[in-house]
């Protein structure tokens, strides 16, 4: 069974436009966020196209708490972790989409364009009515 819940999870998160990203902020208080689903890794490594200059990256360079959160109807998916802020060429250029220019009118090479990382910990699934926790923390 678990890896029948598990291989759903992937799955659901592959096929998902959009997710909920969330960070602490300035008081300590949790920030959630819709983001765009740009690429995910299995369960471990979801990334992000961002502006440097957004709240959440603010709140990522004092504290790379993070959270991701994924919901199809009646399934869902918790995600915690940490977030790593990205400025590397081949992976922003790697991670491109064409319509990213609506955002970064400089392209690939914007400075206000950056990837962030999500490093999963600690995952909750609840898919087909079927519960799960675990850790990918080694």
């Amino acid at each position: 069974m678990e890896n029948n819940i598990r291989q759903k999870a992937v799955n659901m998160i592959s096929n998902a436009e959009t997710t909920v990203l969330s960070s602490v902020d300035e008081w300590g208080m949790p920030r959630a966020v819709a983001m765009s689903n740009i690429k995910a890794e299995g369960l471990e490594t979801i990334w992000f196209a961002t502006g440097t200059n957004s709240e959440k990256v603010k709140h990522y360079m004092e504290n790379n708490k993070a959270s991701v959160c994924y919901s199809s109807a009646n399934d869902g998916i918790t995600l915690t972790g940490n977030i790593e802020i990205i400025h590397d060429m081949d992976i922003k250029e790697a991670l491109w989409v064409d319509w990213f220019i609506n955002h970064f009118p400089g392209g690939v090479t914007d400075p206000e364009y950056c990837i962030l990382k999500f490093n999963t910990k600690n995952a909750i699934l609840w898919i087909d009515n079927v519960f799960e926790k675990f850790s990918l923390d080694p």
